[in-house]
């Protein structure tokens, strides 16, 4: 299976086997009379509540290494970039970041914030996820290690399905679905055939990877034919209308933790938060996964997704203990912990498939297995120098069309003469 979309460079991983000998500082854990003292490492995490990985890696990490202990710096999901942009931009000295998105990871080792592992990543055995690894690389030099690769599916809910006498969603066209949404809302109950959350991603860049495109290019023509599906979507109740989605920061695990929206297509990292959510008994939905809709029927699965990686900030003064817990979170031990909560891990063998799958309450019918392994996976967001310009001219204009303020041909005019001019 060809995991990630071709053309993707992939990154050029050698030299010898080493504990950051390209670090410069060293590194600073306790040490001689002090050995005997116990080690915090700082991590920066999002919601770390309910983000199920993040605690389940720390407390193993903990037990595998006696003397280290492990922190979250949690920080609000919404504001997580902007936030950690403006910590290192002012020295921060958190030990360990978390990549969120590639978007974020290009700016800050652009920006020579997070230590060089391309030597140390050289002897490591990363070949079950070598397609993860390649997404790093920046000019031929390596500064994260993914423990995480996410992909999207189409999450639906069984009973809704059931209960409005409708097949449970396969192989979908956009088409199709737009139909079954349809029938499946009760807009008089705020109940919708389909929730779309309001990240541009959900329209840009799913477009983006089923018509062959790149969003780093300012040629956005593709982007009408999707939008114009989201505008007749909204105005046929078939999905909640953006701007209320917007102005009331509606979550998308509320709307399909409480049978708000029957289908939903979001990334497999949700898969570990529901099942957490399930455990708990904060939600009782029965759900299941299918493929993401397609533009055709009869060809290759096509979605788009990206790896979440730990990266060493370069301020860190225990960058020694540091590499242990990004060598124990992207290798088969933090795999094997990844996958017993229902996370996709980027360290993937047969072996931890199973394992993934062996997880209580996880879908194990033939189309959840299908969607699970898409025939092409492009990337969410190329890295670029003009990467955040060209985001946030993406999003504000990708606002304007779903508020009603622009049309799809004025705002992809917009977003093509911006985006131009960014880059120039």
């Amino acid at each position: 299976m060809n995991f990630w979309k071709k053309g993707i460079a992939t990154a050029l991983l050698v030299g010898s086997f080493g504990l950051l000998s390209a670090c410069g500082n060293g590194d600073k854990d306790k040490k001689d009379g002090a050995a005997s003292d116990e080690t915090t490492l700082t991590v920066t995490t999002w919601n770390y509540d309910t983000t199920p990985e993040f605690e389940k890696l720390f407390r193993a990490f903990e037990k595998e290494n006696p003397g280290i202990k492990v922190k979250a710096v949690d920080i609000a999901s919404d504001d997580y970039d902007t936030k950690l942009t403006t910590m290192l931009s002012s020295g921060d000295t958190t030990d360990i970041l978390t990549m969120k998105n590639l978007l974020s990871y290009s700016n800050y080792a652009l920006r020579d914030q997070l230590v060089d592992l391309t030597d140390h990543i050289g002897g490591l055995e990363i070949d079950p996820a070598k397609d993860s690894y390649s997404m790093y690389d920046v000019d031929g030099k390596t500064y994260a290690q993914p423990y995480r690769t996410d992909f999207w599916v189409l999450y639906y809910n069984k009973k809704m399905f059931d209960e409005a006498g409708l097949d449970y969603p396969s192989n979908l066209t956009w088409d199709e679905y737009e139909a079954l949404a349809k029938k499946l809302s009760k807009p008089d109950e705020q109940v919708y055939g389909a929730y779309q959350h309001t990240w541009r991603s959900t329209v840009q860049a799913i477009s983006a990877a089923q018509n062959g495109k790149n969003l780093v290019d300012p040629d956005y023509g593709f982007l009408k034919e999707d939008y114009e599906r989201v505008l007749r979507m909204q105005d046929e109740k078939a999905q909640m209308d953006f701007g209320t989605a917007k102005s009331t920061s509606v979550t998308y695990q509320s709307q399909f933790e409480n049978s708000k929206a029957a289908m939903m297509y979001m990334g497999s990292w949700y898969m570990g938060a529901l099942l957490t959510n399930i455990d708990a008994g904060t939600t009782d939905v029965e759900w299941g996964i299918a493929e993401i809709p397609q533009k055709e029927k009869g060809k290759e699965i096509q979605t788009f997704g990206s790896p979440t990686a730990f990266a060493i900030n370069k301020n860190s003064k225990q960058q020694e203990a540091a590499q242990k817990f990004l060598d124990f979170c992207s290798g088969e031990k933090g795999a094997k912990v990844l996958a017993e909560v229902g996370v996709v891990p980027s360290y993937r063998t047969d072996a931890i498939n199973k394992m993934y799958f062996g997880r209580k309450g996880m879908p194990t019918d033939e189309v959840s297995q299908k969607a699970f392994k898409p025939e092409k996976i492009a990337i969410e967001f190329p890295l670029d120098p003009n990467g955040p310009a060209i985001d946030k001219v993406l999003q504000e204009e990708h606002d304007l069309i779903l508020v009603g303020d622009e049309t799809p041909d004025k705002a992809i005019s917009a977003m093509e003469k911006r985006v131009k001019q960014e880059t120039e």
